[in-house]
């Protein structure tokens, strides 16, 4: 049973790998310092904050957000750490509330990784306030409890770090701020005034990495491409309102249909670039590119995030309002039972029978304002969909048998889909932004969703490996000739025929390495460029580099991790997982995470570096700001097809002389 906390109180806490949920009325930081047995904070390297977002056995997000989920470790943390401390911030400059007495009172839960919350805390009581301490995570006697605290400051965050003894506390304030507005400017803005054409009163949603992979993990894509204004972070507890009869309107309230106006002494950006006619139609119909825009592909790209913001906007209205119609039936059932004289009889049935009438009434309103919402994303998919291009279609999408080699990197490449439970037949596309920034992982486990627990290990292993065969495929297919290298490892051989396309091409630098030989080897390969390259670059000698170096960006497929790995092969991986994005070098795993079980907490930092995807569909990404479960579908080859091996030969043959 959940416990209820108030100011002061206390609970044990029955796990040591947590999560800690806060649900706020406005965007807020979230962040946490780490103290010693005297109760001070070391130094800012204690500190875990959007600008510095992990440590080990805590992370938190990289934005201020109105939700928040903090992954937590305790049997991760230092060992001089003896308290975690949980803060909470209001941004600076925002054009937000200011004070937390100006908004609705922030709500933190401390819950196992499947989701049951241990115990929970309203910090209630604030007014002129800033920032405040949440909670508190201490040891005693061996074992961790936690606390509610509630303390406020007025003084904001600096106060609160000075309060806890950190030194120089305003700087640290400032570079948190500082990141945090960073992170704004990146951030979805917020949702437009509703009009009397049909627009419903939607909330805003973006997906960041704030949870730790393998729990309920934050996917990047459309999801994360940026938004050329920042707003506050729209909440998720207001009921929906009906929606003013009358068309429906398809057009997207932020997109533009004209190109961006020219940037200082530059000429105006033509309409589309050839092949790509500017997006016409007759007035309230789905039209594909209708977002700003240099490029078709910057259109659609914005458009597919505009579909993905509208949806997740929409179904956390309705959601809303069900909660609403179905908190204000309690309330006035509540009242009918705590009056004797209405418990029975005619006059109680009546007032029960009304209640729920209502209740009905409402829910059936928000879905009918839902259902236009959904009527106009459905046939906006109808139009977008078969004009993507093949960085951004489907393996089944017609545009792929007229592949051809492309001369320069898109902005994004598809990873998969997208779709919600109110709508499973509306699937809005997963782009990841590129250049690659973080290494992709295809977990290859059972535990997860339904359908990962229905299917054989070895089918389930068989079916990570194929996924992660059609990612590197993508990735190699969306790039210019010659700018990727692939490497593979697979220690005991046995993705042999998922690898085939892959081999049969030509597309492998080398055959996929084995054994414990070709897996040091390869590793070794890997990290000896990275090493080179950073030292290059940071002394700005790039011409110094050896003239057998590949500087083509490299993409190291590992398959079956661990087996096959001892620690200095796993301290490698790691090394190439946290530098080897920012010199081009690229990780794409495919594991089972409880298989890693054996190595303990070394390789929970390697987990919260990747983006985990799965071979089945799998509800585990979640966005932070009204906190939907999406539901991830992977990419599947239409049967029968050979599309793949098509684009693969003509990837190889474009490569220059020295690949072939």
């Amino acid at each position: 049973m959940t416990a209820e906390l108030v100011r002061g109180q206390n609970h044990p806490l029955p796990h040591t790998r947590l999560e800690i949920r806060v649900s706020a009325g406005a965007p807020v930081i979230a962040g946490a310092t780490l103290t010693d047995d005297n109760g001070r904070v070391p130094g800012p390297e204690w500190v875990v904050h959007p600008g510095s977002p992990a440590l080990p056995g805590i992370e938190v997000s990289r934005q201020a957000a109105a939700d928040h989920r903090l992954a937590v470790d305790l049997g991760a943390l230092p060992e001089a750490a003896h308290r975690v401390t949980v803060l909470l911030a209001l941004p600076e400059g925002a054009g937000g509330p200011g004070r937390f007495g100006a908004v609705a009172a922030p709500f933190a839960a401390v819950t196992a990784l499947d989701g049951t919350e241990v115990a929970g805390y309203t910090i209630t009581g604030l007014d002129t306030e800033s920032a405040v301490v949440a909670l508190e995570l201490y040891r005693r006697q061996g074992a961790w409890k936690m606390r509610a605290v509630g303390q406020g400051y007025a003084g904001g965050l600096v106060a609160m770090l000075a309060d806890q003894g950190l030194d120089r506390a305003a700087e640290l304030a400032a570079t948190i701020h500082g990141a945090v507005a960073r992170g704004m400017t990146r951030s979805v803005a917020a949702p437009p005034p509703r009009t009397a054409e049909g627009d419903c009163a939607r909330h805003g949603a973006s997906l960041t990495a704030s949870a730790a992979p393998g729990d309920t993990a934050p996917p990047a894509g459309p999801p994360a491409g940026p938004t050329p204004t920042a707003g506050p972070a729209p909440t998720a507890g207001a009921p929906a309102e009906p929606v003013a009869d009358g068309p429906i309107s398809y057009a997207h309230p932020r997109r533009a249909t004209a190109p961006p106006a020219p940037r200082d002494g530059a000429a105006a950006a033509p309409p589309a670039p050839p092949g790509h006619p500017a997006p016409q139609g007759p007035p309230g119909r789905p039209v594909a590119g209708d977002a700003t825009g240099w490029s078709m592909d910057e259109r659609l790209y914005n458009q597919v995030w505009g579909m993905f913001e509208d949806l997740a906007r929409a179904i956390a209205a309705y959601r809303s309002a069900v909660d609403f119609a179905e908190s204000r039936m309690d309330q006035e059932l509540d009242r009918v039972l705590s009056d004797p004289r209405s418990r029975i009889g005619t006059a109680g049935d009546a007032a029960r029978a009304a209640a729920r009438a209502k209740c009905d009434e409402l829910t059936d309103r928000a879905r009918e304002a839902l259902d236009r919402d959904l009527a106009q994303l459905i046939a906006e998919s109808e139009v977008v969909e078969p004009a993507l291009p093949v960085a951004y279609a489907d393996w089944d999408n017609p545009v792929w048998h007229g592949y051809r080699v492309p001369g320069e990197t898109p902005m994004a490449l598809r990873l998969g889909d997208l779709h919600l439970p109110e709508q499973p037949g509306l699937r809005i596309p997963m782009l990841m932004r590129l250049p690659l920034e973080r290494g992709l992982w295809v977990d290859s486990g059972r535990s997860g969703s339904e359908a990962a627990m229905a299917t054989d290990d070895g089918e389930l292993r068989r079916l990570a490996v194929d996924t992660a065969v059609l990612h590197a495929a993508r990735l190699l297919a969306v790039h210019p000739p010659g700018q990727y290298a692939v490497h593979a490892v697979d220690p005991a051989g046995a993705a042999a025929a998922s690898f085939a396309p892959l081999v049969d091409c030509g597309v492998l630098a080398a055959p996929p390495a084995s054994g414990a030989q070709g897996v040091s080897s390869v590793l070794a390969h890997l990290t000896r460029r990275v090493e080179l390259v950073r030292m290059a670059v940071g002394s700005g000698a790039t011409d110094a580099l050896p003239p057998d170096l590949d500087t083509a960006d490299q993409l190291l497929i590992v398959n079956d991790f661990p087996h096959g790995f001892d620690d200095r092969a796993v301290t490698q991986l790691r090394y190439l997982a946290d530098e080897g994005p920012a010199v081009g070098v690229h990780l794409l795993l495919i594991a089972d995470r409880e298989d890693a079980s054996a190595f303990g907490p070394v390789l929970d930092p390697l987990w919260r570096s990747l983006l985990r995807l799965t071979p089945v569909p799998d509800d585990h990404l979640a966005d932070p700001w009204v906190g939907h479960a999406w539901t991830y579908e992977p990419p599947r080859l239409p049967a029968g097809s050979g599309v793949l091996g098509k684009v693969l030969s003509q990837v190889v043959g474009a490569r220059p002389h020295r690949w072939r």
